[in-house]
């Protein structure tokens, strides 16, 4: 499989907790599609302490992968939303 473009995408998008409300990420998000995962190398501001939890309620939002021989996050389906 191909991996991501070298060029990182220009749209940036914040990524918050479903449950609190309590942001995670500013994430440099490619298409027009649901959050499914997110690149390691396309997060611009990290807000968590532990990867993957939550750092205000510590519910896991995510899981810890590889995706196309690139690490990523891979998100929970409900746990997370963006704007």
């Amino acid at each position: 499989m191909a991996k991501p473009n070298k060029k990182q995408p220009t749209k940036t998008v914040e990524i918050f907790c479903s449950k609190c409300k309590q942001q995670l990420f500013k994430y440099r998000k490619g298409g027009k599609g649901s959050l499914v995962k997110c690149f390691k190398e396309r997060i611009v501001d990290d807000y968590t302490t532990t990867p993957c939890y939550c750092p205000n309620c510590g519910i896991e939002f995510a899981r810890d992968t590889l995706v196309r021989g690139t690490p990523a996050f891979k998100m929970i389906g409900g746990k997370v939303t963006m704007k």
